[in-house]
C-alpha cells in the first residue's frame, strides 16, 4: 500500500543534465522535426545553425528516472502506472545545449478508493544552475492503477481541478502529420528505454499488437504543429502546453491535430485518422 506521508515527502534532490545540440536534434526527430527539410522554420529544430529547441523537450531534461521503483518504501506499484497528462510551462526559452538542473517532488496524491487506484502529479523544476534561475515547471500527473485505499491509513489530497474540454464547435484548424514506422525508435533514444516502444514480444504481453509510441512523443508532436501553425515556427514563442494522453499511437499513424484559437490561447486535441482514435484531449498551449 502506498505510505502517504513518505510518498509526499519524497525529493529526486539536484539532477544535473548537459545537453548538447545533437540532444536537442535528436528529440527533435523523435517528435517528427525535420519531415520538411525545404521549410526553414522546421530546419531550425534539426540543424544546428541557429537551432531552437521545442518547449517539450523539457519532459525529457534532468529528470529522476524510475524513482517509484527505486523507492520501494513508498509502496507504489510501479508496474501498473499509466503517464496521463502532462504540462510544460516555459519561463525562460530552453537553451539548444547547456547545463540544467532538475528538481522533482510529489505535488498531490488523490485516492480514488479501494479498487479504483490513485492519481500523483509530480512536479519537476528545471533550472540554469549557473545563472540560478527558472527555466521550466513540468507536471506529470499518473495514474497508479493499483494503488487505491491508502486514505483509510491517513493522508490523501483532493483533487486537481478538471481539465477544460476543447470547445464544441468545428476546429479552426487542422494539422495533419504523419509519423514514422521508426518513430518509437526515434524518440526512445532521447532517454524513454521502455520496451514497450520497441520490442514486439513485450508489447504484445502487455495486450498491444505492436509496439506503441511514447504518450510524450504524441505531446512533442502537437506541441511543433502547434508551433508551426500559431507561431510562425518559432518555438520560443509557445510559453506553456498540456493535454491528456487519451489513446495509443502506433508508429506509422496519421496524427490529426485539431485547433482552436481563443485569444493568446489555444484548444487542441488530436485523433489517429486510420482508426478515428483520440489520442490527446483537453490540450492547451499559450503563446
Amino acid at each position: 500500500m502506498v505510505d502517504y506521508a513518505k510518498t509526499l515527502a519524497w525529493r529526486s534532490g539536484d539532477v544535473r543534465h548537459a545537453h548538447t545540440a545533437k540532444d536537442t536534434i535528436l528529440y527533435a526527430l523523435g517528435a517528427g522535426g525535420g519531415s520538411n527539410p525545404q521549410d526553414e522554420r522546421q530546419l531550425r529544430l534539426v540543424y544546428e545553425k541557429d537551432l531552437v529547441a521545442l518547449p517539450t523537450m523539457a519532459t525529457v531534461l534532468a529528470s529522476p528516472g524510475a524513482w517509484m521503483r527505486d523507492h520501494a518504501e513508498l509502496g507504489i506499484n510501479f508496474g501498473k502506472m499509466v503517464h496521463g497528462e502532462q504540462s510544460v510551462q516555459i519561463h525562460t526559452p530552453l537553451p539548444a545545449s547547456g547545463s540544467l538542473v532538475g528538481r522533482s517532488r510529489v505535488a498531490r496524491l488523490v485516492d480514488k478508493g479501494e479498487g479504483k487506484g490513485a492519481i500523483m502529479h509530480v512536479e519537476k523544476e528545471l533550472w540554469d544552475e549557473a545563472a540560478d534561475t527558472l527555466v521550466a515547471t513540468c507536471e506529470q500527473v499518473l495514474f497508479l492503477r493499483g494503488d487505491g485505499g491508502f486514505a483509510r491509513a491517513g493522508g490523501g489530497d483532493e483533487p486537481a481541478a478538471a481539465p477544460e474540454p476543447v470547445p464544441g464547435r468545428s476546429p479552426d484548424q487542422i494539422v495533419t502529420m504523419p509519423t514514422r514506422p521508426d518513430q518509437a525508435a526515434l524518440y526512445r533514444l532521447s532517454g524513454d528505454l521502455n520496451p514497450l516502444h520497441i520490442d514486439p514480444d513485450f508489447a504484445s504481453k502487455a495486450g498491444f499488437p505492436r509496439p506503441i509510441l511514447h504518450g510524450l512523443a504524441t505531446y512533442g508532436f502537437a506541441c511543433r504543429g502547434l508551433i508551426e501553425s500559431f507561431c510562425d515556427g518559432d518555438p520560443r514563442a509557445l510559453t506553456a502546453i498540456r493535454a491528456r494522453m487519451s489513446a495509443p499511437v502506433f508508429p506509422g499513424d496519421t496524427i490529426r491535430l485539431e485547433c482552436w484559437r481563443l485569444g493568446r490561447r489555444i484548444a487542441f486535441q488530436a485523433r489517429v485518422v486510420e482508426r478515428d482514435a483520440l489520442v490527446l484531449s483537453h490540450g492547451w498551449a499559450a503563446i
